[in-house]
């Protein structure tokens, strides 16, 4: 059983390894639900992290149909970070009817070899879960993150039953989307292999002189307002799993 963090900062990545998480899922703006991650943060990182790093590859936030143009900006950022030292890929594409592209998929799962593959909630976007389900096995991804296409794992977790029956142990089912220690028993108990959670946490910005009657972009972030990973939210959660094993 494992436990994974999102991190969108090294200081979170730090945060989530002394946290005692087994993985880290690293990327780039929060406020668009993760995207493909800077190379240096990559790269700071892989010099700084001994668990599992993977990367996500995601070139831009909104849906996952994505341009011959975005395509090729996914193939070149999955060689950057192989050769940046990520032990694994997070990606995820659609076709325009809710389908998984699965030509694209696979072509990208090719690619990042030997690294192996997570296909994230682009799942959760998909017309039909078991449909998607086969559809991802058929890629060779290794794993999924869900919340059993509900806004939270919570609430996904009948879903969660069906899709680890389904998978039968031919990939892995990930459970994510408000993840915490108040639900995680009743998740491990749905039969998913791994939970996947942020801990996030708010801080205030150290800034001193502000500009409050200004705002740098249309962000759900506040413009003093900084999210980093907590401990507290982390340790409880992986307590809790690794005493399963």
């Amino acid at each position: 059983m494992t436990v994974e963090v999102c991190a969108f900062s090294l200081q979170s990545c730090l945060t989530a390894q002394d946290a005692g998480a087994d993985r880290i899922e690293l990327c780039g703006s929060l406020s668009e639900g993760g995207t493909t991650p800077s190379i240096g943060l990559v790269a700071q990182a892989r010099r700084q992290v001994s668990i599992a790093l993977y990367v996500m590859i995601r070139p831009r936030g909104g849906d996952f149909l994505y341009s011959e143009t975005e395509f090729a900006v996914m193939q070149t950022d999955i060689e950057a970070a192989k050769t940046a030292g990520a032990d694994g890929i997070v990606l995820g594409l659609l076709r325009a009817d809710g389908t998984v592209d699965e030509e694209k998929t696979r072509a990208l799962v090719e690619l990042a070899h030997p690294l192996p593959v997570t296909f994230h909630r682009a799942f959760d976007m998909s017309r039909d879960a078991a449909e998607a389900l086969e559809a991802i096995i058929r890629t060779g991804c290794v794993r999924i993150l869900t919340s059993g296409q509900h806004p939270s794992a919570t609430q996904g977790i009948p879903v969660l039953r069906q899709l680890v029956e389904q998978a039968a142990g031919r990939i892995e089912i990930m459970a994510g989307v408000g993840v915490s220690i108040q639900n995680a028993q009743a998740l491990l108990d749905a039969g998913v292999g791994a939970l996947h959670l942020s801990g996030k946490s708010s801080q205030a910005s150290p800034m001193q002189y502000r500009r409050p009657e200004l705002t740098m972009a249309s962000a759900v972030l506040g413009e003093y307002e900084r999210i980093e990973a907590s401990a507290d939210a982390i340790a409880p959660v992986v307590k809790l799993v690794h005493y399963q094993k």
